[in-house]
């Protein structure tokens, strides 16, 4: 399970806003984000169980999380959902992790899942439950969990759309202040009226906050380690921004190699 808010080709300052909390077994370990070896280059978490990551970006500016969702015909042995989400971060940009992430799910191979494959030109949900189908991102303030995207028979995904439509989210630096707070709230003495999940064996256990700017260098991520309310946001920005630098340090690479080789020539 998990949800997130991603705020998308709104704020005047970032077209990609995203805030998400990782829900699952609290016994399930796992690695805080980390550059990944091989490439493209990514920044994401690791799940030391299989491998696979549940959100990162790469050098391109690509965004993927995938959330889990209930389905009805469950393979015996199901491929990781983990795993795949990692695949899909070695894509270009959104529109071929679509593609691949429609592909791999009409397969069978997986229980249920929703993923999120976002950059700051295209984006979409592919549904991975009963049925597989693929929603296109529109610019806007939209909401997931293990349902569909802004469906508002989830209780829980219109508390979240509620808490942040309170105030106006026009900058990155607003979007993240109202977040972090939406998604470390605690349920109530009622149990409800809360983000966070606190149950014996199950719950969140992991936040994360980011912003992708037209500017590398003012990139956000934030990752709590644990439940954001117990457990405070650490910047990890530095990590984002070397990986999100690599392209335009290839770009200089060529343009440089460009100019000698017509140096060479004359």
């Amino acid at each position: 399970m998990g949800i997130l808010a991603i705020q998308y080709q709104l704020a005047h300052d970032s077209p990609l806003l995203v805030a998400l909390n990782r829900e699952e077994v609290i016994s399930r370990p796992s690695q805080p984000p980390r550059i990944q070896s091989g490439r493209p280059r990514v920044v994401c978490g690791i799940d030391r169980k299989s491998g696979g990551t549940w959100a990162g970006v790469n050098q391109h500016g690509l965004f993927v999380t995938v959330i889990n969702c209930p389905k009805r015909a469950v393979p015996l042995d199901p491929r990781s959902r983990g795993l795949l989400c990692r695949e899909l971060l070695a894509s270009k940009n959104a529109e071929e992790a679509i593609d691949k992430a429609y592909r791999e799910l009409l397969s069978g191979c997986y229980a249920g899942a929703n993923f999120l494959c976002v950059d700051r030109m295209s984006g979409g949900v592919v549904y991975g439950g009963d049925e597989v189908e693929i929603e296109h991102l529109r610019p806007g303030l939209h909401i997931l969990s293990e349902r569909r995207l802004d469906d508002i028979k989830d209780s829980r995904q219109e508390f979240v759309r509620r808490l942040l439509t309170l105030q106006r989210l026009d900058s990155a630096v607003s979007f993240l202040a109202v977040a972090s707070r939406t998604f470390s709230r605690k349920p109530d003495v009622t149990g409800k009226r809360g983000i966070v999940i606190d149950e014996p064996d199950f719950g969140t256990v992991s936040s994360m906050l980011l912003s992708l700017t037209e500017r590398t260098q003012r990139s956000i991520m934030q990752y709590a380690p644990g439940p954001p309310s117990e457990k405070p946001f650490e910047d990890v920005s530095a990590l984002l921004r070397q990986v999100l630098s690599t392209d335009r340090a290839n770009r200089a690479a060529a343009a440089a190699r460009e100019e000698a080789a017509k140096g060479a020539g004359t």
